[in-house]
């Protein structure tokens, strides 16, 4: 006989915070177990999934109301304001039922203990536990809280007698007089299971919520919770592995008890590690002040060293300036002195009446010399100073720069964004790195912001941040079509930001990505063209036929393309893909096919060597191109030897080519608006339009290629493209 385990009991009133549901922050009332094993009210939930239906069945009505001795008062669920928050940062998505519909508004909701995405699925509330070993602590509690508050026996006629016993079959509260009269020996009411009084009355045997009828008896181990006979032969649980009742109560209790008893065995270490944490908060809070006052400290010294700087100049500035001002006064007294009514002039007229020759000479010759100047100055006159200040223009820019970058040495560099990983189309996969020698952090933050036609430079622009990245790429998601974003990236370790990233700007397509692959059913050839395993890369190779008849090709043979088209068409709408072609590939053509022509064009019979069946044989002919295309299938455009060319019957949009020769792009995107017959050609990665042209959209349309000689096309891999549909 194994020996027991004694549990000491914790007082009821130290386990308040495990009984608090994490959205309404009140004690739990009628808890619901999610998959993910976490409890919330039902109340909560119910507002999460139909925030405007007014429950008026609703059982949650109970234990607080009717007892407001509660010592936490039940409030309203989740205010609105919570709910059109949680809805518009996306962690709840509406599909826009009708406000009045009971149909829940949203079936998917994260957990707020894990945030996990719990989905509920069309039977919404109705597939979850109700949580009855929760639902009875929290009542224990409350009659812990309210000890003094006696619960009143329910049948007593008055005076009203206090409830020794409840009733879990009667669902009621008897005083000791009633609970005998109402449950009298010798009758089935006498085997009624009773419980010290309470409020709190769960069903004396736990139901199954996806078939109500039966009684769950079995242990889903794969879904980790209780389950009917029914789940396990048909229902959802059909190929789990499940185990009895009993042995799921008898390891668990075990685990449980075990856990328990190590947790308290462990009392005193637990003790020494809160001791060691209390140390730590407070050379946390001296070291943190102590910081304080050294960047405080610097921070002086730097505006000390600032304010000296800025003395300095100020004095330079000033001393120029007087200097200046000083010279250009004194030639000012020069020029006044040249005027008729003036000394220079009235003491020169005076001089001239005298009349003794050898004082007359005496006195004028000085008096000629600043005379003679004064004349010389009005045939070159020249400021004695001038009054442009360029050489004090302060530069500040490198030290804004510095002072913006001006970091404690225990933060990292900032992290640089990785162009050749990163891709943005209507969502954002932005990849960054970090230096080699850059210290450990904690997360990361993305900031982005939509660029405008023409930017307000004094406006300081507004970005947008995503939420803590804790690895080095992150997705950004509703991204604008046609437009250009700029990103950046800081890094966060103990709760310091670094600088940012460089700025790095991407161009979104003009649609929506449209997500496909290679098809090898429709004129695929085996021989010469090589898919990958993924089918989201083709290779042209020289198959064995070609070896084999190696002796019969001669010059003037010809060497059809060979075409392959995607596995998924276009019928409707606006569609965007993009994909790269080998460098090094001989000729690739790329472009856009019609169903109602395939058919006919892969089965019916022609001769496909002929240089007048390829789609730009290199004739000058301008009609080439009009009549080839009556019964061609394909729109495309020529790439080959890291070149693009333009077929020869055609318009850019953006004007006339000098040349149909462009240098080949390291991405090509290809845009199809099915509704007004066109396709236009891009290169992906500036999203400059190379080519446009019309096409005629009957029946389905498919991305087409066509290759010739040695070569490769690798498809884009699209974030998004696993989550849209076509028809």
């Amino acid at each position: 006989c194994r020996p027991r385990v004694c549990v000491p009991q914790v007082p009821m009133k130290n386990i308040e915070r495990e009984l608090i549901c994490p959205i309404c922050q009140e004690l739990f009332t009628h808890p619901l177990i999610l998959p993910c094993q976490h409890s919330v009210c039902h109340k909560c939930v119910k507002e999460l999934l139909m925030p405007n239906h007014d429950d008026s069945l609703s059982t949650d009505a109970g234990s607080e109301s009717s007892n407001p001795g509660s010592p936490r008062a039940r409030v309203p669920s989740p205010s609105m304001e919570k709910l059109e928050r949680l809805v518009r940062s996306g962690s709840i998505s509406s599909p826009g039922w009708r406000r009045s519909s009971v149909t829940p508004r949203v079936t998917t909701f994260p957990c707020p203990g894990c945030q996990h995405d719990i989905d509920l699925g069309e039977r919404g509330i109705s597939m979850l536990f109700r949580n009855f070993t929760l639902e009875s602590i929290v009542e224990r509690y409350r009659q812990a809280a309210r000890a003094a508050v006696a619960i009143m026996c329910n049948v007593c006629k008055p005076p009203v007698q206090e409830a020794t016993k409840s009733c879990m079959d009667c669902k009621a509260s008897f005083c000791n007089e009633c609970f005998k009269m109402n449950h009298p020996w010798g009758t089935p009411k006498a085997q009624h299971e009773y419980v010290g009084p309470t409020t709190n009355f769960r069903p004396k045997v736990l139901m199954c919520p996806e078939h109500e009828m039966e009684k769950v008896n079995m242990y889903c181990e794969v879904c980790r919770r209780p389950v009917c006979h029914l789940c396990k032969l048909g229902g959802s649980h059909a190929n789990h592995r499940v185990t009895s009742m009993s042995s799921a109560y008898k390891i668990l209790k075990e685990k449980l008890s075990k856990s328990i008893h190590y947790l308290i065995s462990k009392e005193d270490q637990v003790r020494t590690q809160i001791s060691e944490l209390d140390v730590l908060i407070h050379h946390t809070e001296e070291n943190g002040q102590l910081a304080e006052r050294r960047a405080n400290e610097h921070f002086e010294h730097l505006f000390e060293t600032l304010q000296e700087r800025k003395t300095e100049m100020l004095r330079s500035i000033q001393q120029s300036r007087n200097l200046r001002v000083e010279r250009l006064r004194t030639q000012v007294e020069e020029y006044q002195g040249m005027l008729e009514n003036s000394g220079l002039v009235g003491y020169a007229q005076e001089v001239l009446k005298e009349t003794d020759q050898s004082c007359f000479v005496q006195t004028a010759k000085l008096l000629h010399v600043r005379i003679q100047k004064a004349t010389e100055s009005l045939k070159t006159f020249q400021p004695a100073a001038t009054p442009s200040f360029e050489e004090f223009v302060l530069d500040t820019s490198k030290e804004e720069i510095l002072l913006k970058e001006l970091s404690f040495s225990g933060v990292p560099e900032p992290p640089v964004i990785d162009l050749s990983r990163c891709c943005v189309y209507n969502e954002g996969l932005i990849h960054w790195r970090l230096s080699e020698d850059s210290l450990p952090t904690d997360h990361h933050i993305v900031e982005f912001r939509k660029l405008g036609a023409e930017e307000d430079e004094e406006e300081e622009p507004c970005w947008s941040a995503t939420e803590r990245v804790y690895g080095c790429s992150t997705v950004v998601s509703d991204l604008s079509s046609d437009s250009r974003y700029a990103f950046r990236v800081k890094s966060c370790r103990n709760g310091v930001f670094s600088p940012c990233s460089p700025e790095v700007t991407f161009h979104t397509p003009p649609a929506p990505v449209f997500g496909f692959l290679f098809n090898e059913k429709c004129g695929f050839s085996a021989e010469r063209l090589q898919l990958s395993q993924r089918r989201d890369s083709v290779e042209s190779v020289a198959g064995m036929s070609f070896l084999l008849a190696a002796e019969r090709v001669q010059t003037g043979s010809y060497i059809c393309l060979d075409y392959i088209i995607g596995d998924t068409g276009i019928s409707h709408g606006r569609h965007y893909w993009a994909f790269r072609v080998q460098p090094n590939s001989y000729m690739v053509k790329v472009g856009v096919a019609s169903d109602s022509k395939l058919t006919e064009w892969f089965h019916n019979p022609r001769d496909t060597s002929s240089p007048r069946y390829d789609h730009d044989s290199g004739h000058d002919s301008g009609s080439e191109d009009t009549c080839f295309e009556v019964s061609q299938p394909f729109t495309l455009v020529t790439v080959g030897m890291g070149r693009l060319f333009i077929p020869k019957a055609s318009v850019s949009a953006a004007g006339d080519h000098s040349s149909r020769v462009l240098p080949m792009p390291q991405r090509i995107g290809v845009c199809l608006d099915y509704d007004a017959g066109r396709v236009f050609f891009y290169d992906a990665d500036t999203m400059r339009l190379l080519y446009e042209r019309q096409v005629d959209c009957s029946g389905t349309m498919y991305p087409a290629f066509g290759l010739l000689g040695g070569g490769a096309v690798h498809l884009e891999e699209f974030i998004t493209a696993k989550r849209l549909s076509y028809l």
